[in-house]
C-alpha cells in the first residue's frame, strides 16, 4: 500500500503535469506553475525524512537525487541573474521617464543589448538542458523523485522559452512551426517580455504602464524562483542527511 505522503506526491506530478499539457502559457501561468513546483519539493523532503524512504534509497540513488537538485539550482540561478539584469535596466528607464527629461536612447539600447545577450543565454541552456531520471529508483514511491526532476527541468524549459519569446521545444513544435509560419510573432508570442522589445526596438513611444507591467513580472518570477530555491536546499539537507 502507497504511503500517504508518495500519494500526495503523485497527485501534485499530476497537476503539474496537466499544467504543462496546456497550450496557452501566461506569465501568471508560468509564477503558478513556480509556486507548485515550491509545494512539491516541500512535499518530496517531507518524504525524504520517513524512515521508509530512507531505507529504500541506496547511496548511488541519493547521489543521483542530489546531482539533479543541483542542476535545478544553476537553473535557479542562471534564472535570477537574467532577471536581475532585465529590472537593473528598467530601473534606469524609468527614472527617466518620471522625471520628463533626458535622453532614453542610450538606456534602451543598453537593455536591448542585455536581452540580446540573455536571448542567447537562453538558447543554449535550452540545448544543452537534458532530462535524466534516476530510472534506478525502482518502486512506485521512489520513482516520483526522478518525474519530478523532470517536470521541474521542463518548466524552466518554458519559462526560458516564454522569457526569450520563442516557443518552448517538444513533441509537436515542428508541427505547430508549421501551422503557424502564417502567423506574425508578435500574435504568436506577445507577452510581457516581448511586448517591451517589441516598443523598444520599433522605437514607439513608451508607456510606463507597460515598463511597470514588465517589471512586476519580473519580481512575481524572482519571488517564485526564490522560494523553490529555498525548497530545494531544504530537500539537499534532508537527502544528505541520510548520508
Amino acid at each position: 500500500m502507497q504511503h500517504p505522503q508518495a500519494a500526495y506526491v503523485d497527485e501534485q506530478l499530476t497537476r503539474l503535469r496537466s499544467s504543462e499539457a496546456a497550450s496557452s502559457s501566461s506569465s501568471s501561468s508560468v509564477y503558478q506553475k513556480l509556486r507548485n513546483l515550491q509545494d512539491l519539493h516541500d512535499s518530496l523532503d517531507k518524504m525524504i525524512r520517513l524512515s521508509v524512504t530512507n531505507k529504500a534509497l541506496s547511496q548511488v540513488q541519493i547521489e543521483k537525487l542530489l546531482d539533479g537538485s543541483l542542476r535545478i539550482l544553476d537553473l535557479c540561478n542562471v534564472a535570477k541573474d537574467a532577471l536581475s539584469q532585465m529590472k537593473e535596466g528598467l530601473k534606469e528607464i524609468q527614472s527617466i521617464l518620471r522625471r520628463k527629461r533626458g535622453d532614453l536612447s542610450a538606456d534602451v539600447k543598453k537593455y536591448l543589448v542585455t536581452r540580446k545577450f540573455l536571448k542567447k543565454s537562453f538558447q543554449k541552456v535550452l540545448k544543452n538542458l537534458k532530462v535524466n531520471q534516476n530510472r534506478e529508483c525502482n518502486g512506485k514511491s521512489l520513482v516520483v523523485f526522478g518525474e519530478a526532476e523532470a517536470v521541474t527541468i521542463s518548466l524552466f524549459e518554458s519559462m526560458f522559452s516564454f522569457m526569450s519569446g520563442s516557443k518552448a521545444c517538444g513533441k509537436w513544435s515542428l508541427v505547430t512551426e508549421l501551422m503557424n509560419q502564417k502567423k506574425s510573432t508578435s500574435e504568436a508570442e506577445a507577452n510581457e517580455f516581448t511586448i517591451v522589445d517589441s516598443v523598444f526596438e520599433s522605437e514607439k513611444s513608451l508607456k510606463m504602464e507597460d515598463v511597470q507591467i514588465l517589471e512586476s513580472c519580473i519580481q512575481d518570477f524572482e519571488d517564485g524562483i526564490e522560494s523553490l530555491a529555498k525548497s530545494l536546499i531544504k530537500y539537499r539537507v534532508s537527502l544528505l542527511n541520510i548520508i
